[in-house]
C-alpha cells in the first residue's frame, strides 16, 4: 500500500522521499519508480536523512500496522520534525488513537491527520478513495496532492474530501469497511443460493454476475466476483474458487464497526451477521464434524426455475445492500452527533463512488438522497429507495424462504429483511419484553394511552387473578 501510494503521488508530479526500516523495501520502491517512468522517488535508509530531505513545512505519510507500531513510528519521526510539520496516518487505525495522537502532536507544535485509504494496493497506485480527518490546517497542506492522487469520477470529481475533526476520517473508513463486510457476505449468500439451490455452474455464475454488473448492481465487488468465477485452477482440474478454503480472515475493522453500533444503540444486523458469518467460517474443523452428525438431504427436491431464481436473487441482493448501507450511514450519523463532527453523509457517499472497495453505481443515488434531505432518518425512507424496496420485497421474501426450505443459510439477507420488516412496523412485540422487564426487575414502562412512567406488581396481580 505504502509503496503504491508513493508511486501514485510521484506520478502526479510531486517529488517524494520514502523510508522504511527494511532498507530493501526502500530500494525496491526506488527501482520500481525508475521502471515505471523514472518517477521522482528518492529513497533513504535512516529517519534523520529522510526527514531532512523533505521541503518545509514537512508532510510525512505513514502506512504501518495500527496500534503500537504507529506510536513507535511517530516517536522516530517526531525526533527529527520541527514545529509546523505534519504527520498523516494512512492506516486503518482506531479513531480514539488518532484523537490522542493529534492532541499529543499539537502539544509539540506538530499537525496530525488520520486518513482512511480505501482501494487496496491497486487503488493506492491508480487512485484510492481518501478520508482525511483531524487538523484542517494539516489537510490544507496536502489538499493539492490528494485532489490529484485520489480516484477521479466523471461528473463527481476526486474521491477525497476533508471529512471532519478529530478521528472522524478513521471512523468513516472503519464504517466503510463494516459496510464492505456486509456487501461481501450478501454477495456470498447470493452465490450460495444460486449454486446450492439453483445448481448453477461456475461458468453460469460468471455470466450472471457479469450481467448483473451492467445494471443497478454495477460495483467493484460484483465485477471481481464475476472474474473469480472465470478463473481455472492452474494447479489442478476445475475452477480455483472451489479449491479456496471456506475460512474468511479479518483484520478488525468489521468488529470495531459492530462494537460501535452497539455503543451507539444503532441497529446494524446486516453488518453484524456478516461478522458472525466470518466467526462461523473460522470453525472449519467443528463444522466438518457437525456435518457428520447432522447428515441428511435438506433440499426440498422441488424443481427450480433458474431464470426466475436468478432474477429473484438479484432483487434480494439489491434490497439487502440498501439495508447494509443504511445501517452504516446511521452509525456514522449517530457518531457525528455524539462527537459534534457535523459529517456530510452525501459527501461521504460521493467520495466512495470511485477508488474504494465498496464503490458502486447506486452510491450516486445515496448521495442524492442525502442531498435532498441531509437529516434523513434512514436511507430506507427516502422516496426513491422506499419505492425500490417495496418493488423488490416479494422476490426478497421468496429467496429467503427458498433458502430456509433448502437448508441454505442466508444470515445477511435474512437479517436485512428482518431489519426492514421491523423498521416498517408501527408496533413491535417490544411491549411484551418491556412488561417482562417490569415484572422481574421493576424497570417500569410507558403506556400508549396516557403519559407517564408506570410499574405493576405483575406477580401479585397474576396470583390474585388465579385465586379468583
Amino acid at each position: 500500500m505504502g509503496q503504491n501510494l508513493a508511486l501514485n503521488i510521484a506520478e502526479k508530479g510531486f517529488p517524494i522521499s520514502v523510508y522504511n526500516r527494511t532498507t530493501s523495501k526502500v530500494d525496491e520502491t526506488v527501482q520500481r519508480a525508475k521502471a515505471e517512468g523514472n518517477l521522482p522517488v528518492y529513497g533513504f535508509h535512516d529517519p534523520a536523512s529522510f526527514v531532512n530531505s523533505i521541503q518545509k513545512p514537512r508532510v510525512v505519510i505513514m502506512l504501518v500496522k495500527a496500534g503500537a507500531p504507529v506510536d513507535q513510528t511517530i516517536a522516530t519521526l517526531a525526533a527529527h520534525l520541527e514545529q509546523g510539520d505534519c504527520i498523516i496516518d494512512g492506516g486503518n487505525e482506531w479513531y480514539e488513537n488518532t484523537e490522542r495522537r493529534e492532541k499529543a502532536m499539537e502539544e509539540r507544535g506538530l499537525l496530525y491527520l488520520g486518513m482512511g485509504v480505501s482501494g487496496g494496493e491497486e487503488g493506492a497506485r491508480n487512485g484510492p478513495s481518501l478520508m482525511p480527518g483531524g487538523s484542517f490546517e494539516a489537510y490544507k497542506y496536502i489538499e493539492d496532492i490528494v485532489l490529484k492522487v485520489a480516484a477521479q469520477v466523471p461528473d463527481s470529481g476526486p474521491c477525497v474530501t476533508y471529512v471532519g475533526k478529530g478521528g472522524s476520517g478513521n471512523f468513516v473508513k472503519m464504517v466503510h469497511n463494516g459496510i464492505e463486510y456486509g456487501d461481501m457476505q450478501l454477495i456470498a449468500e447470493a452465490y450460495d443460493v444460486l449454486k446450492s439451490v439453483g445448481k448453477l455452474t461456475n461458468s453460469e455464475l460468471h455470466q450472471v454476475f457479469s450481467e448483473w454488473n451492467k445494471g443497478e448492481l454495477l460495483s467493484f465487488l460484483i465485477e471481481i466476483t464475476a472474474d473469480i468465477f472465470s478463473i481455472k485452477d492452474d494447479q489442478g482440474d476445475g475452477y480455483l474458487v472451489d479449491k479456496v478454503l471456506d475460512k474468511t480472515g479479518m483484520k478488525g475493522t468489521g468488529k470495531w464497526t459492530v462494537q460501535q453500533a452497539a455503543e451507539l444503540s444503532v441497529a446494524a444486523p446486516t453488518i453484524e451477521a456478516s461478522l458472525d458469518s466470518r466467526f462461523l467460517s473460522g470453525l472449519k474443523d467443528e463444522r466438518v464434524e457437525a456435518s457428520k452428525i447432522f447428515q441428511g438431504d435438506y433440499s426440498t427436491g422441488l424443481p427450480v426455475d433458474k431464470a426466475q431464481l436468478i432474477e429473484d436473487v438479484r432483487q434480494a441482493l439489491y434490497a439487502s445492500k440498501i439495508c447494509s448501507y443504511a445501517q452504516g450511514m446511521n452509525i456514522i450519523k449517530a457518531k457525528s452527533s455524539e462527537k459534534g463532527w457535523d459529517l456530510n453523509l452525501g459527501e461521504l457517499a460521493r467520495i466512495w463512488k470511485g477508488g474504494c472497495i465498496i464503490r458502486a453505481i447506486f452510491l450516486d443515488r445515496i448521495k442524492k438522497a442525502y442531498d435532498r434531505n441531509p437529516n434523513l432518518a434512514n436511507l430506507l425512507v427516502d422516496p426513491e429507495f422506499a419505492h425500490e424496496i417495496m418493488d423488490r420485497q416479494a422476490a426478497w421474501r421468496r429467496v429467503v424462504c427458498l433458502a430456509i426450505d433448502n437448508g441454505v443459510s442466508t444470515p445477511g439477507m435474512s437479517a436485512s429483511l428482518a431489519y426492514f420488516d421491523s423498521y416498517r412496523r408501527d408496533r413491535l412485540p417490544a411491549n411484551l419484553v418491556q412488561a417482562q422487564r417490569d415484572y422481574f426487575g421493576a424497570h417500569t414502562y410507558e403506556r400508549v394511552d396516557m403519559p407517564g412512567s408506570f410499574h405493576t406488581e405483575w406477580f401479585k396481580t397474576a396470583r390474585n387473578n388465579s385465586q379468583n
